[in-house]
C-alpha cells in the first residue's frame, strides 16, 4: 500500500494501463462476487476515508479495536464502525476534529491494551 510516488511526495500527471482481454461474463461474476463480499464486510451505508489504520504485522487492527472493546466508540458524529472496526464512520455530520479524536483514542487504547501502534492509512494534512 506504499509506493515511490507516495515516498516520494510525486504527483502523477497521466498513467498508460495495459490489460489483458477476457470472458465478459467470467469477468463481470468476479466483479460481482467482490462487490458483494464488500458489502457484507464493510460499512457502506456511511461516509468514511476507507479502511482507517494499517495492518500491524500479525495482527488485524479491526479486531484489537474490537477486543478492546471500542466497537461503536464515538465522539459526536465519528464512530468506530459497527460492522467493522477497521472503519471510522461518519454518522451524521462529524468533523476533522471528531475523526481525529476518535482515531487518536483508539491508537492509544490499542497501544495500552496489546502494546500494539496502530498506524493509520489515512494521512492528516494539516
Amino acid at each position: 500500500r506504499t509506493s515511490l510516488i507516495q515516498k516520494e511526495s510525486l504527483i502523477v500527471l497521466w498513467a498508460l494501463f495495459a490489460f489483458d482481454t477476457g470472458d465478459v461474463s467470467e469477468i463481470e461474476q468476479i466483479m460481482h462476487d467482490l462487490n458483494r463480499k464488500r458489502k457484507e464486510k464493510q460499512p457502506l451505508q456511511y461516509g468514511s476515508a476507507g479502511s482507517t489504520f494499517k495492518r500491524p504485522e500479525g495482527y488485524f487492527a479491526g479486531k484489537l479495536i474490537e477486543d478492546a472493546g471500542l466497537k461503536g466508540y464515538r465522539v459526536g458524529d465519528m464512530m468506530v464502525s459497527e460492522k467493522h472496526c477497521g472503519f471510522v464512520v461518519n454518522v451524521g455530520e462529524g468533523t476533522y476534529d471528531e475523526a481525529r479524536q476518535v482515531i487518536e483514542h483508539v491508537q492509544k487504547t490499542v497501544q495500552e491494551r496489546f502494546g500494539v501502534w496502530l498506524e493509520t492509512e489515512v494521512k492528516f494534512i494539516e
